[in-house]
């Protein structure tokens, strides 16, 4: 449909209705940025005069902004929360995340995409997370420190219990939402870049990086209070800075830079094949499909069946170092990396 060059960062795409929302830096400044859907366009612009740079990452922000009625929450690099009306950018209130937690900006910055929940804005400093009242921006609650981490908040119901978990250094967290008091903790001491996920029984699949595998954790609430086993824990599957996905009773996700399917029930890996470097991928649960946007900007459709590695489709998107997430809305696919950002339309089954 459209392609055009954008600002370093490694932001993913928040999208409603026509508008597209992302981060990137411009020069010394760190942007908050809207675009057309149909014709890549920009829409507005917030700029705050920040820049931030590692040698790994290199410059600008991290993480992807949230979406909630009418509003746009976007966590720059160094730290700065920005409330912005979705419509115009208004900049409706900001917060230093940095300065309210007294946190160091961490090694690779900032990475925590906010979490909206009942009228609090709940984001990661680090392993700390810290609440926002969602009309004025006061803060509500400070958790738990867990250490650096480059997670973002993750709201998660177990056992009935709605909770908000957070992975980090030290392990994962689970903290109440009203108040930031803590439910469990379990600690796999490593460096977490990503997301837990759900097994469908309600069991929590957490990844401590650093090649350490993939662990099962399941979460009881007895009589005398919350307990955590480790059910089991695979080198089967690695992910580091790329998530994984859950699937009929199987997680998928990258063992290094090679994709790999493990059974949910043991750890134990199905297949592994399919080199894609440090990419990222998207499952569509109704086709049995893996969208996956690899590290060289390549799109690749991969069976999400766990029998054999199956790659059914692969063309070039986009020109260079990519691990930037790739986003699908309906027929849309938006893709992006530190130099140029493109939109697909995707062909509908029957269409």
């Amino acid at each position: 449909m459209w392609r055009r060059p954008i600002g370093p960062g490694w932001s993913s795409f928040a999208v409603h209705g026509n508008f597209v929302y992302t981060q990137e830096q411009r020069g010394e400044d760190e942007l908050v940025t809207c675009y057309d859907a149909n014709t890549g366009e920009p829409l507005w612009t917030h700029r705050d005069a920040a820049r931030f740079f590692d040698s790994m990452g290199g410059a600008g922000p991290r993480a992807t902004p949230t979406l909630n009625d009418g509003r746009v929450y976007a966590v720059g690099a160094t730290g700065i929360l920005n409330v912005l009306d979705a419509t115009d950018g208004a900049l409706l209130w900001t917060r230093n995340v940095a300065a309210d937690t007294e946190s160091e900006v961490p090694i690779w910055g900032f990475s925590s995409s906010p979490l909206v929940l009942d009228d609090s804005v709940i984001v990661a400093a680090g392993g700390m997370l810290v609440a926002y009242d969602l009309s004025t921006g006061d803060p509500r609650w400070f958790g738990p420190d867990g250490g650096p981490s480059y997670s973002s908040p993750h709201r998660l119901t177990i056992d009935g219990v709605a909770q908000i978990v957070l992975l980090s250094d030290a392990g994962a967290t689970s903290v109440a939402p009203a108040d930031g008091a803590l439910l469990w903790e379990h600690p796999w001491p490593g460096a977490s870049l990503i997301q837990p996920a759900v097994t469908a029984d309600g069991d929590v699949l957490i990844s401590a990086g650093e090649g350490k595998g993939v662990r099962r954790i399941g979460i009881a609430h007895g009589p005398r209070g919350r307990t955590v086993e480790e059910r089991w824990t695979s080198n089967r599957l690695k992910p580091n800075f790329n998530d994984f996905v859950v699937h009929d009773g199987h997680a998928f996700g990258f063992d290094g830079s090679i994709l790999a399917c493990i059974d949910v029930d043991d750890g134990e890996r199905k297949w592994k094949g399919g080199r894609y470097g440090h990419g990222q991928l998207v499952l569509l649960p109704d086709q049995d499909v893996l969208l996956v946007l690899s590290e060289q900007g390549e799109l690749a459709l991969v069976a999400a069946t766990p029998d054999r590695f199956t790659e059914l489709a692969r063309f070039p998107a986009i020109a260079g170092k990519t691990w930037n997430h790739p986003v699908l809305v309906g027929d849309l696919l938006l893709v992006r990396n530190g130099r140029e950002m493109a939109a697909f339309r995707l062909a509908l089954a029957g269409g």
